[in-house]
């Protein structure tokens, strides 16, 4: 079969459940192996070229219909969201609409740190689109734990998304080990080195995670939100939906898990977290200055 590097293929043995683009093509001895990345879920996987079949473009365009009609459902959802929140916003700011002024608010500042280039440019796509401040890296998973202090000194969010590809593999253990998983350890690692710079849970808040995620690990180190609490699948957009939601709720508010989870493409087998307080700050008056 001739496969090469970048074609969309899906794994026989899954009855092509999950599509993959090849980022990589392995000689191991003597069968040829393909490195996979999912299109639309934050999952790495490898597969022989026998259980490989590419994908035509009619089944690729169907896929991609139903995955945008999804992501639909979730974009009303956080849009929903967001404009209850700035009308209960505007209401608190104005003491009760009794202040006739203009105020202005600051959503939290997100890092957004991804081991997939791919994923990152579609995440920092529905941020804009959002209007969620946000700044960028990508960074392969296993050099961001030697990475995030310095990112973390550099852009100080009030927000720090840790993402990219992982999986967890049978054979190399049982769920429990996180040895078993592909980039777990290292987004556990990333997770506690940030706890060293910012120890709070509610000055810095961190979603951490991909596809099949420890979960538990990810909570103990110290994230607020991760993946994947039923070892699923997540989606690569699935990090924006929650903090989104997030970045727009007062400081003085709490955010009840649901609350965020509701909004997302996997919901609560692939995604959950512990009670959070939002980050937006709101201030006044609102003149912008004019020259004479």
């Amino acid at each position: 079969m001739n496969i090469q590097i970048n074609d969309i293929v899906g794994r026989v043995s899954y009855k092509c459940d999950v599509l993959f683009r090849v980022i990589d093509i392995r000689d191991i001895d003597g069968r040829r192996e393909a490195i996979l990345y999912g299109e639309d879920i934050r999952l790495i996987a490898d597969a022989p070229f026998q259980d490989l079949m590419i994908i035509n473009d009619n089944e690729r365009n169907d896929r991609q219909r139903s995955n945008e009609v999804l992501q639909e459902q979730s974009d009303r959802l956080l849009t929903q969201d967001l404009e209850l929140q700035q009308q209960k916003n505007g209401y608190q700011s104005s003491n009760g609409y009794r202040y006739s002024g203009e105020y202005f608010q600051i959503p939290g500042r997100v890092l957004h740190v991804d081991g997939d280039a791919s994923y990152l440019r579609k995440c920092m796509d529905l941020y804009q689109k959002f209007g969620i401040p946000v700044n960028g890296i990508y960074c392969n998973e296993k050099e961001m734990p030697q990475r995030i202090g310095g990112l973390l000194d550099h852009y100080r969010p009030d927000i720090l998304v840790v993402t990219g590809h992982d999986a967890y593999s049978k054979s190399k253990g049982p769920m429990s080990d996180i040895n078993a998983y592909r980039h777990s350890k290292d987004f556990v690692q990333t997770v506690r080195e940030a706890r060293r710079r910012v120890s709070h849970l509610d000055q810095l808040i961190i979603f951490a995670g991909a596809c099949q995620s420890h979960f538990e690990s990810l909570i103990q180190a110290g994230a607020n939100f991760a993946s994947s609490p039923s070892r699923v699948n997540i989606h690569a957009l699935d990090p924006v939906y929650i903090v989104g939601k997030i970045s727009f709720t007062p400081f003085s508010d709490h955010i009840h898990v649901w609350d965020v989870l509701r909004n997302t493409l996997t919901g609560e087998k692939g995604l959950g977290g512990i009670e959070t307080k939002g980050v937006l700050r709101t201030g006044l008056p609102f003149k912008p200055f004019q020259e004479e």
